[in-house]
């Protein structure tokens, strides 16, 4: 699987992903191959490039869900953009918080682990793609978190607007990425606040919560040398918190055309690092709201060994049983003699930050019944664990 940009696409390339419209309709499905009326089309819908198979790779596998996750964030994405459209013409964002509802209603909800893939971005569009991905994040830890019904929609709504201001910042600073000198991180906080002052209004005309305008208040101004805000309550503090976590982990893990994303078990190991900037709590509700080592995946270990995941733990993600492919012998990771001399270092993704590895392939490790049996003892003792520890949560 390759990116390539808009301009480079040719006639007979093959989609590696599909293609929806503002509606969510599909336009070209997965496996599609490119014609020049394609192409054309896909150059008037504004999209900086499309994930190409190579010509003998097969299809990735995708789950029913894994392609509705695509599906809405297009539809929510589109939906931001319009309000935020609005917003910026002074007028009222009338159906932002039907879209909040939406978040709501079929993320907040989930009683699974989920694979969060992300979106393409560019600087054109980072602002309504990272709002919409932090806020579905957030909408899943609220729920892990066990938060009451008007704290989910506060935080959902902070989290779809607490970038508003990036819109103010011009292309050309936004494209150098991370190469930010001190002047631009100074004008991007200008903006910041700017956003935030221009949003206040919409929280007066409209029904969106107030408590989601003091958690954006928190987090655009913590760095602020114009204004100090007042230090927050307990319960403001924490729904920070979860913004500042599911804001970090999406920087790290969203795909940009300046720079590749690290994976999801990176991003996890630099929170988890940083304990003082974002709290255990929040992070370990993260890890369990989506799927960080799921079976199947293909990883690195820490004697430089690779080795594929048999059974994903629920009781502790980072501590599965895997197969090195090496010897073809299996470690529970879970075990403390053997956790101490060998670990999960990184995990093995495709270019869209999926993991590499289908279900045909996986079959052909867990067909064998001693293995089967083993990886369903394993999978068993886990599920209680991770049982006994959510009943004391």
């Amino acid at each position: 699987m390759q990116f390539v940009k808009t301009a480079d696409l040719l006639p007979g390339m093959r989609l590696a992903k599909p293609i929806y419209n503002k509606m969510g309709v599909l336009l070209y499905e997965r496996d599609t191959k490119l014609t020049m009326q394609g192409i054309n089309s896909i150059e008037n819908f504004g999209l900086i490039g499309i994930f190409i198979l190579e010509p003998a790779e097969p299809l990735p596998p995708l789950s029913k869900e894994d392609i509705e996750f695509e599906q809405f964030q297009t539809i929510y994405m589109f939906k931001l953009k319009d309000n935020m459209d609005l917003l910026q013409k002074g007028k009222t964002p009338g159906s932002m918080l039907d879209l909040v509802v939406s978040i709501q209603t079929r993320y907040g909800v989930l009683d699974h682990k989920v694979n969060f893939a992300q979106t393409l971005r560019s600087s054109v569009d980072f602002v309504y793609k990272r709002s919409i991905s932090v806020a579905i994040l957030t909408a899943m830890v609220s729920n892990r978190l066990h938060f009451g019904p008007q704290e989910r929609i506060a935080l959902i709504t902070a989290a779809l607007l607490y970038s508003y201001g990036y819109l103010h910042i011009s292309q050309k600073i936004l494209d150098k990425g991370d190469e930010l000198d001190q002047g631009d991180m100074d004008l991007i906080q200008l903006n910041l606040e700017r956003g935030y002052e221009e949003i206040q209004p919409a929280f007066s005309d409209t029904k969106l919560p107030s408590l989601a305008l003091e958690i954006i208040q928190q987090v655009v101004f913590a760095n602020s040398e114009r204004q100090k805000v007042k230090e927050p309550t307990a319960k403001l503090r924490q729904l920070t918190d979860v913004l500042k976590v599911c804001d970090q982990f999406d920087r790290m893990t969203a795909m940009s055309i300046n720079k590749p994303p690290v994976s999801e078990i990176a991003a996890i190991y630099y929170l988890r690092s940083h304990k003082t900037e974002f709290k255990p709590k929040v992070v370990g509700a993260l890890s369990e709201a989506i799927h960080i080592l799921p079976t199947g995946a293909c990883v690195d270990l820490s004697d430089g060994e690779k080795a594929l995941v048999l059974v994903e733990n629920p009781a502790d993600f980072l501590h599965p049983m895997v197969l090195k492919f090496s010897n073809n012998v299996i470690y529970d990771l879970s075990d403390p003699a053997i956790a101490q001399n060998l670990y999960v270092k990184d995990i093995m993704k495709t270019m869209d930050n999926r993991i590499s590895i289908d279900e045909t392939t996986l079959e052909q490790f867990t067909g064998d019944k001693y293995i089967h049996d083993m990886t369903a003892r394993f999978r068993k003792r886990k599920m209680e664990i991770a049982a006994r520890h959510t009943s004391k949560v």
